[in-house]
């Protein structure tokens, strides 16, 4: 019988996400292949949706993926979602086809611009890497108020009286962290945060233990639930978080429910002081949205996000 090879030994593997072979290699697993797949930007025909990427550091090699509406006047003003992606901090990508339907889905609906930052993945790059990329990504924008930052698109059209954080499972817990950031550094300049959408979000469950994959994607971390990073209960932070509404969405049959039905309340009984909605998903599973968006309740999750947008 063969001897397997040293270098096709695997040292860790969390499916579905990825394999880390003794040799150092990450393998991804392929199990979304057909479904997530890299798109190209342009206009979309349909939607007149302009979409292009951008860079946001050379240093760090991060990018963005930019989607405007169809624009009808030179002086037009739009509200600016910025989002950030699910797929536990390993997978997933702003250049995908669940993010840009997603995104163009908002962009046309709404009325806004919205940009998708690219943050590095783990385990290549370890957490709190992602939190730090996120943060940057915002901090980026916000250059731009003064109507003289790098990025065209921002500088003519964004309204920056009118932002707002989303993103979906591990995405969520980075736009929370994000408008936390925000809150506690007194704000970014010529930037108001007006409300964050906290989509299906994955934090530790408290009074368990740690996470496998959380723990190896985070070595610098307990990775349990005294990390304010993970669970927001323990941030002595969150009084200043830097939004006026916040948006939990969950859905019935997500693993991760309680999970943020327990981020409902604890933002529900800090001492924030904003304004927090709950919307349930009904016989609807993690991030169902996504991967079935013309499903009659995808398109009511997304009209709700749309609704809570358009609140002035």
């Amino acid at each position: 019988m063969a001897s397997t090879s040293s270098n096709e030994e695997i040292s860790h593997d969390f499916p579905p996400f990825f394999k880390v072979y003794k040799d150092g290699r990450v393998e991804r697993y392929a199990g979304l292949d057909g479904i997530v797949k890299p798109i190209a930007t342009g206009l979309d025909p349909i939607t007149r949706v302009q979409s292009k990427d951008i860079v946001v550091s050379s240093e760090t090699g991060m990018k963005a993926r930019i989607f405007v509406p169809e624009i009808h006047s030179p002086d037009q003003k739009l509200p600016l979602l910025v989002h950030y992606h699910g797929g536990g901090f390993c997978i997933g990508s702003p250049f995908d086809t669940v993010t840009q339907g997603f995104l163009t889905f908002l962009v046309t609906q709404a009325n806004i611009m919205a940009i998708s930052i690219d943050y590095r993945l783990a385990p290549e790059h370890p957490l709190p890497i992602a939190y730090d990329d996120s943060w940057a990504g915002l901090q980026w924008i916000a250059s731009h108020s003064n109507g003289l930052g790098p990025e065209p698109w921002i500088n003519q059209y964004v309204d920056f009286g009118r932002v707002y954080l989303t993103g979906e499972s591990a995405g969520a817990n980075l736009a929370h962290y994000v408008a936390v950031q925000a809150g506690a550094a007194g704000g970014l300049d010529g930037l108001k945060i007006v409300g964050a959408l906290i989509v299906h979000p994955f934090f530790v469950a408290v009074g368990q233990e740690p996470d496998k994959m959380i723990k190896y994607l985070y070595p610098t971390s307990s990775a349990g639930d005294d990390d304010p990073k993970l669970n927001p209960g323990v941030d002595p932070n969150l009084k200043d978080m830097g939004c006026d509404r916040v948006l939990v969405c969950v859905a019935e049959k997500d693993g991760l429910k309680n999970r943020g039905l327990a981020y409902y309340e604890t933002l529900g009984k800090s001492e924030w002081g904003g304004k927090v909605e709950f919307y349930e998903t009904l016989e609807e599973d993690h991030c169902f949205h996504l991967f079935n968006s013309n499903s009659e309740k995808a398109v009511t999750l997304m009209k709700k996000m749309v609704d809570f947008i358009k609140q002035e």
